[in-house]
């Protein structure tokens, strides 16, 4: 019989990530979690170290964005695990695999209100998929392994490991268990992945039955590695096409039937498409309030085939006819064939002809756009995403953070891949940008990443650029610089009279300083023919992070726009379409 091997609890909690794969994690040390950053010394797993915590969550939410795996960011107790709480609430709110661990203090002392002391797992249960407290060193290989299963089965999400210092301390035998033996332990944890035969098939016929059909995409197919089953769905079906925010490039910008994307600023062929449809196929989609505008009136005569992988989605916003739990290839995959087995048998799909000639007139009529500057005026801030969007290396990542510049980016980049687009969707957490683009670059090192900012947004989280620079990670930063809080100025011109509260920002800091102090390149650009040579300039550097702080139009709005609460037959279109709207009908 073999010796068992006696390790700490730290050493254990370190091999145990190895053990599960992990390459990379983020993380700041501290006090409690000291323990576990020893071994890290001798490990396999590169460390990055962050500025603030809430630059590690982000991180690793990048990484897994565009990598499909885990993101890990470890940190200590109280105020380092309460700054991840934001993180672990936006992963939450999109579905995005993490691992956060967090120390905590020792276990005789909890409950005594010592220092930096607080009831991580209290606070977070509400914001992640699993959470626990781990009191035993022994138990710490089976708390990873089940966090990183139930991360990344069912619908994805964040898992929180709290673990007091003595338990990092304490000594363990070692083991790694078995994926049996995780399943066994997790009796109630079974997620559903084969939708129901007879539902499917039920979506099938009322496929062939539509005569307005729209595939409607979420992220639950990126999340599900669907987007190759959806095409053949489409190309099946003909069907037009809208992608959430959250599902851009699940399906390419570039095919004829996409309509881009829906909602409070989705656009109008998009918008209407949905409206006017007897049929959304809700693939991997939420029903979240900024695609659907006022509830009672969306999508009045659809039916709706609602496939997700999470039962607690179906019904929760709107009743659906042919409810399909599980995994999104999956029952893509059974959809198409069921269709096979229909027509095989002699039914045949509705013509959709008249549907499909309408909603391309609707994209041909409504194209998005925007008045170019006059000479002399302002940078426009879409122009510089077009040039961005056009000098872009192919298999370019855009990661945004939240407000007008998200909407423009989703709007004017065109998305031909899957896995190329990263953003907060869910929570829309200001600051997300530059921490989620460090994270993509080190997920995926050969490819471009651009991450385009606002001022507001930007000086959130800046501060990890140190971070980038150090650590040798070249990301590329676009700031699209209004000097305002633009979307919440947007809303006080429309909805308040133009009563600006606390909404501009000033004219400091300067960013090209800023960004020269933490280590990037810092490029000013205030015209547009200063736009395409620094776009040039920044996509030649691959040294070091650069940042462009474009000086764009103060006063510019996102167009076109659903206002909240109200239907999305009253979308507001750009002004130069407005006289135009009777004939989205």
């Amino acid at each position: 019989m073999s010796k068992k091997q006696r390790i700490t609890g730290a050493e254990a909690l370190i091999k145990s990530l190895e053990h599960a794969g992990v390459d990379v994690m983020f993380g700041l040390p501290g006090g409690c979690i000291m323990p576990a950053y020893d071994p890290l010394l001798k490990s396999s797993i590169r460390h990055i170290l962050v500025r603030h915590e809430q630059g590690a969550g982000h991180m690793a939410e990048g990484y897994a964005h565009v990598t499909g795996r885990p993101g890990v960011a470890m940190v200590t107790s109280g105020p380092a695990a309460t700054n991840l709480v934001t993180p672990l609430c936006d992963a939450y709110m999109d579905s995005i695999p993490m691992i956060a661990i967090t120390g905590q203090v020792s276990t005789a002392a909890i409950g005594t209100d010592a220092f930096q002391e607080c009831d991580t797992v209290g606070i977070t249960r509400s914001i992640t998929k699993h959470n626990e407290l781990v009191m035993k060193a022994q138990d710490l290989p089976l708390a990873v392994a089940q966090a990183f299963h139930i991360a990344t089965t069912g619908r994805p999400g964040p898992v929180l490991i709290d673990v007091p210092k003595d338990v990092l301390i304490n000594e363990m035998d070692w083991y790694w268990p078995s994926e049996d033996e995780v399943a066994d332990s997790l009796p109630g944890y079974k997620p559903t992945s084969k939708g129901h035969p007879r539902m499917i098939k039920e979506a099938a016929r009322l496929i062939l039955q539509s005569e307005k059909p729209v595939l409607y995409l979420g992220g639950g197919v990126l999340k599900a590695h669907a987007a190759e089953a959806v095409a053949e769905l489409q190309k099946m079906i003909n069907a037009p096409v809208v992608t959430t925010l959250m599902a851009r490039g699940a399906f390419p910008d570039s095919h004829p039937m996409n309509l881009g994307m829906p909602g409070m600023h989705g656009t109008a062929s998009a918008v209407t498409a949905m409206q006017k449809s007897d049929l959304l196929i809700a693939l991997g989609a939420r029903f979240d309030d900024r695609v659907t505008g006022k509830v009672a009136a969306f999508a009045p005569e659809a039916k709706i085939i609602h496939v997700d992988i999470d039962p607690a989605e179906q019904g929760k916003v709107r009743r659906p006819d042919v409810p399909i739990v599980g995994d999104c290839r999956l029952v893509v995959e059974e959809i198409i064939k069921a269709i096979n087995e229909l027509t095989d048998g002699g039914e045949r799909q509705a013509d959709i002809g008249a549907w499909r000639s309408k909603v391309s007139g609707w994209k041909e009529q409504f194209p998005l756009t925007y008045e170019p500057s006059a000479p002399g005026e302002a940078l426009k801030p879409q122009y510089c995403l077009e040039q961005l969007r056009d000098s872009a290396p192919e298999d370019t990542i855009l990661v945004a953070g939240v407000g007008q510049h998200q909407m423009w980016a989703s709007q004017y980049w065109r998305f031909e891949k899957p896995y190329t687009w990263v953003n907060s969707g869910g929570l829309g957490t200001m600051g997300f940008s530059v921490p989620a683009a460090i994270g993509a670059k080190v997920g995926q090192p050969d490819k471009t990443v651009w991450a385009i900012d606002g001022d507001g947004c930007f000086q959130m989280t800046a501060q990890e650029l140190v971070t980038a620079s150090l650590e040798n990670i070249p990301v590329k930063v676009g700031i699209l610089n209004n000097s305002y809080l633009g979307m919440v100025r947007q809303w006080q011109e429309l909805f308040y009279d133009e009563r600006y509260s606390e909404v501009y920002l000033g004219s400091l800091p300067d960013f090209v300083k800023w960004a020269e102090a933490m280590g990037c390149v810092g490029i000013r650009v205030d015209s547009p023919e200063e736009v395409q040579p620094a776009i040039d300039k920044a996509n030649s550097i691959n040294d070091r992070p650069v940042v462009v702080d474009f000086r764009v139009a103060e006063l510019e709005k996102v167009f076109p726009m659903v206002a909240a609460g109200t239907s999305n037959d009253d979308i507001i279109l750009p002004e130069s379409q407005r006289e135009l709207k009777g004939f989205l009908k």
